[in-house]
């Protein structure tokens, strides 16, 4: 067995040598951190370092649930990751089996391209579209809207408003990118269903409804598993960027809590505390969502 193995490796080595930079990246910037999760049940002191500042328990979990800021930050995380999965969520599946059934191949070519652009656009970029487009006083939109004598929408500075704006433009710079895995699924059902349901007499949306969908159900399952996974965790640049202080009790979430606690305020065991919450939260979601689906479906991750 330890021959073949040492055989296998000096026949394919390339293979290796191409995995020391994934294993270099998760061991440097996922497993090395593992060790600064102590910080959450310390009294950190930057100039004693982990290692040297005292420990105190649970006291730091017990000042941040305490604090009315992390409860609004949690509740808008739970609020915009929802509305994500709601609305986001569906989104590349529709798209995907529109894109599936384009015949035309250059428009199709043409389309995917374009919508696959934003994903490659920072959200710096973004930020700065959204507020061209939809600002109030001199975004395009409503200085359109202006020459028909129809009064400025708030996109950016009502609540209602920022939560529709702040969750389409997630839809608009996601959307073409989430499509390729669906569209690669679709790509693996087997042809001879679709020329047998057009024996049948089947029409397009009867082949979509029983074919195209059914067939992509283990992809959209384990997805959707990862996403409720996610529901805890919320990137920072796309609140704090499409944020401002009017729609600040929407737009501050777990990420921008623990920027302003932790950098900002120098509260570092705090921020610690909070990631590390937001981590066994998201595990408890995954493992819930996973065994809720192999029990209804019978597929899951694990």
């Amino acid at each position: 067995m330890i021959k073949n193995n040492t055989i296998y490796f000096i026949k394919h080595w390339q293979l290796y040598i191409m995995l020391v930079l994934p294993l270099a990246f998760f061991i440097v910037f996922k497993y090395f951190p593992i060790y600064g999760v102590q910080i959450a049940f310390k009294d950190f002191n930057v100039f004693k370092g982990v290692a040297e500042s005292g420990w105190v328990g649970l006291s730091v979990f017990k000042d941040i649930f305490t604090q009315q800021g992390f409860y609004i930050a949690l509740r808008n995380t739970f609020l915009l990751n929802g509305l994500d999965l709601l609305f986001g969520f569906p989104a590349p599946i529709i798209l995907a089996v529109l894109l599936n059934e384009i015949k035309f191949i250059r428009f199709k070519k043409i389309a995917q391209t374009l919508l696959y652009l934003p994903h490659f656009i920072s959200w710096v970029i973004i930020g700065g579209i959204v507020y061209q487009v939809f600002s109030t006083n001199f975004g395009m939109i409503n200085l359109f809207l202006d020459q028909f004598g129809i009064g400025p929408i708030p996109f950016l500075s009502e609540k209602n408003s920022w939560l529709v704006t702040y969750t389409s433009v997630g839809i608009w710079q996601s959307i073409g990118w989430g499509s390729i895995i669906y569209l690669a699924a679709i790509t693996g059902i087997n042809k001879e269903l679709y020329e047998a349901a057009e024996v049948d007499g089947a029409g397009r949306l009867r082949k979509i409804w029983n074919i195209t969908l059914p067939g992509i159900r283990s992809t959209i399952i384990v997805l959707l598993i990862l996403r409720i996974g996610d529901m805890i965790d919320i990137g920072f640049d796309r609140p704090f960027i499409i944020g401002n202080v009017m729609v600040r009790e929407y737009s501050d979430v777990l990420s921008t809590y623990i920027y302003r606690v932790g950098l900002q305020s120098g509260q570092y065991e705090n921020a610690t505390a909070v990631g590390l919450f937001q981590a066994v939260v998201g595990l408890v979601f995954i493992l819930s969502a996973n065994y809720i689906s192999k029990k209804t479906t019978d597929e899951g991750i694990i």
